[in-house]
């Protein structure tokens, strides 16, 4: 792949910031879209817009087969075995709430554990909370390793049989760590549990087979891997799809509605209630093609090899210090980091002045923030448009940075 020429399909990367051409170092906050992508929902729009599933007339129809196209699409990309297995809904958040309060909600009780690191996300965290909050269930956490990755010894270790559901992200948002997912859903099965994977950076990034993985629920969002944001997806395995309540009611999810009851149409729809994310999902669609195309193979090693020159450049700084996996260590594609006695925020704008975005604050991970034992951390995160070049422009704001805070850092 040849990142020069893919960045030609982003419009976005004509912009200027503060004088000077975007480098977009945020990616792992939400991605840039494509052309490709853009032309098809402009075309949706433009051609095909209407309701799914009710109208017989032309435009619904097109919508219609559109819309389960982008499932059908979407059912390859993450190799489902059906495409009646894959949910839309409107982000990995929602999916992952939609497992807590329509599964394990009815289901757990006082005695039964949830096993997960403290290094997810908050959307990975506080449903799980909940859960626990509501039925008695005990939360047990995972040991993190200095580089904030997991021995399966420890996840054997806090998995027993009265285990009832282990959830972790396949890659960390903060540490850019690749978790042993398909080991861990080996040790939960074993043990009667099941695995609830956070695929929010690892879909977009890598190629992800749930039958291979063997995970029992998949959650990611589209507006990651270059699709349209509020839409995503919940990937779950037939029969614990088919026991799922839904979690919320209304028009077309049902399948016949009486005074005092009503039942439910069969999976995946009866998760979808009202009018679903229509375009977002035909966007979601158009962009797994656009990755498709490329390779997710390829993606991948091109992410991985811009983290580690990341990490190499940023540990070359004095006073930089950086957090998670070493380079050369297989890694996602991003690099978290502080310029020592600087607010992040603060490393954040200087960065900005000179076209650089980066992410600053606590990336959703307030848990993971005190055992680092910093507040928040800047965040440089990478995707198949990025460069060595954008690597250099990073370093360079940096010492721009440095030099202005001077006085801070010593």
């Amino acid at each position: 792949m040849n990142p020069v020429e893919i960045r030609k399909d982003f419009p976005i990367f004509a912009e200027q910031i503060n004088g000077h051409p975007l480098v977009y170092l945020d990616s792992a906050a939400t991605s840039q879209k494509p052309r490709q992508v853009l032309e098809v929902l402009k075309q949706y729009y433009e051609h095909e817009n209407s309701n799914v599933h009710r109208g017989v007339h032309t435009l619904g129809t097109r919508a219609t087969e559109s819309y389960e196209g982008a499932r059908e699409k979407v059912a390859r990309f993450i190799n489902a075995p059906s495409a009646n297995q894959v949910v839309f809904t409107r982000g990995t958040t929602e999916s992952l709430n939609m497992i807590a309060y329509g599964y394990a909600r009815q289901r757990f009780q006082p005695g039964d554990e949830i096993v997960l690191p403290p290094s997810e996300h908050h959307s990975n965290l506080i449903p799980w909370q909940q859960v626990a909050r509501a039925t008695g269930a005990t939360i047990k956490y995972l040991p993190l390793q200095s580089d904030g990755t997991i021995r399966l010894e420890d996840v054997e270790a806090a998995v027993t049989a009265n285990t009832k559901l282990v959830t972790i992200a396949h890659v960390s948002n903060v540490l850019g760590a690749i978790n042993p997912v398909k080991e861990i859903a080996e040790i939960a099965h074993r043990h009667g549990a099941i695995m609830v994977v956070d695929g929010a950076q690892s879909v977009p990034h890598m190629p992800v087979d749930v039958q291979e993985m063997d995970c029992d629920f998949l959650a990611f969002s589209g507006h990651k891997m270059c699709g349209p944001t509020g839409v995503g997806v919940l990937y779950g395995k037939k029969e614990l799809l088919d026991e799922m309540e839904p979690t919320y009611f209304g028009g077309e999810m049902i399948d016949v509605v009486e005074l005092y009851e009503s039942t439910w149409k069969e999976t995946p729809w009866k998760f979808e209630g009202g009018t679903p994310i229509i375009a977002g999902a035909v966007g979601l669609g158009a962009a797994v093609d656009y990755l498709t195309a490329i390779g997710l193979e390829e993606i991948a090693e091109h992410d991985a090899h811009l983290a580690s020159l990341a990490i190499e450049r940023l540990q070359s700084l004095n006073g930089i210090d950086v957090y998670g996996p070493e380079a050369g260590v297989h890694r996602g594609g991003l690099v978290t980091f502080n310029l020592r006695g600087v607010h992040p925020h603060d490393v954040a704008t200087v960065l900005d002045t000179q076209g650089v975005a980066v992410r600053a604050g606590h990336h959703c991970a307030q848990p993971l923030m005190r055992i680092l034992n910093v507040g928040s951390t800047a965040r440089a995160s990478f995707y198949l448009y990025n460069t060595e070049e954008d690597i250099d422009r990073l370093v360079e704001a940096l010492q721009q940075a440095k030099e202005f805070f001077g006085h801070a850092i010593g």
